[in-house]
């Protein structure tokens, strides 16, 4: 299901944003200014080129995978393998599974190549490319076709969506460290300044992060085509997102961008087609330095800090009453009559 740049409609339309942006002009006269609201509320009537912006069915799809650079000494999250990372969101154990479900958002855990076997359940999406990738120390993370099988699955997940909101985050051990190669190489940034956590994170394990993930672009000098460090370096995960981010784009929806992983696939999928960061907003759900650096490869931040640590999706659940209240501003509050004038 091949996708050409020509199916991304930029959402560049002068006219529309000079209108609604008179709108929300004469609306702040009448009741104040809303801040960061304003121009958020701009973009989402331009992704759906409409005066009036509604969303349905709105998904928090997080995808899951296992990579082969965890071998490496790489520690799983909190102590949990990613197999039991996604069996919690899965249960309601998870803050993002439960703030998910109270923002009436649809929460799907993709398993695009865990290394086991997850349990079935309703709101799990099967699409396993493999049983993890290679190490990429020691060889491709995956082949090219397994690269191109995930961008398909991820294709074939977006299109099959109902609605017109689709969050993306990544979920896996080494997720974040195998972003951080994909975007040290596509972007000819220091990989250093994407793995820094912050200003409590310990020198040992940075500079144990750095020589492995040194040694891992060492091994693959000649990868610069996107797709081509993707296989070299990328997550299942990466891939399918890719693929979803550039359907969701195609159909005109919202794309919700939580974490390092989700930014690597919209970095790849802008550099198949540029349009698609038209449809991004950006969500945090940890203070890591790195999704500093990533975020401000697209000129952009994220639309809440709240100083949480927790898995990447949460953001996205907690920012999606901001979105629905920025569409609001469209859709549901209507103009007052002005004062009448004293005399």
């Amino acid at each position: 299901m091949p996708i050409q740049q020509s199916l991304i409609t930029p959402t560049a339309n002068p006219e529309l944003e000079r209108s609604l942006r008179e709108r929300i002009d004469q609306r702040a006269a009448q009741y104040g200014g809303l801040g960061e609201l304003e121009p958020l509320a701009v973009r989402l009537a331009l992704i759906q080129d409409k005066a009036a912006p509604r969303f349905s069915d709105p998904v928090l799809a997080l995808f899951a995978a296992d990579h082969g650079i965890a071998i490496d000494g790489i520690g799983a999250l909190w102590g949990r393998s990613t197999r039991e990372q996604a069996q919690l969101a899965l249960n309601q154990r998870l803050p993002v599974s439960v703030f998910a479900r109270v923002q009436g958002l649809q929460l799907s855990v993709v398993d695009c190549g865990t290394a086991e076997v997850l349990d079935p359940h309703p709101r799990l999406l099967a699409r396993k490319i493999a049983h993890g990738t290679r190490n990429s120390r020691v060889s491709a993370a995956m082949t090219l076709e397994h690269a191109h099988a995930g961008v398909r699955v991820g294709m074939e997940i977006a299109d099959s969506l109902p609605g017109n909101v689709l969050a993306c985050a990544g979920l896996g051990q080494g997720s974040d460290e195998s972003a951080a190669a994909v975007l040290a190489r596509l972007t000819g940034a220091p990989l250093r300044d994407f793995l820094i956590s912050g200003p409590d994170m310990r020198q040992d394990v940075l500079d144990h992060l750095l020589n492995v993930l040194q040694a891992v672009q060492a091994k693959h000098p000649n990868a610069d085509e996107p797709m081509e460090v993707l296989a070299a370096f990328g997550g299942y995960e990466t891939a399918v997102m890719v693929g979803a981010m550039l359907v969701a784009a195609s159909k005109r929806s919202l794309i919700v961008v939580d974490g390092l992983s989700a930014c690597a696939a919209l970095k790849i999928a802008s550099m198949i087609a540029a349009p698609v960061t038209d449809y991004a907003v950006f969500c945090r759900s940890h203070g890591h330095r790195g999704l500093d650096e990533a975020l401000a490869l697209f000129h952009a931040s994220a639309l809440l800090e709240v100083g949480m640590t927790t898995a990447d999706g949460t953001g996205a659940a907690l920012a999606w009453p901001m979105i629905r209240c920025a569409a609001a501003l469209l859709t549901e509050l209507g103009d007052v009559a002005k004062p009448a004038a004293v005399n």
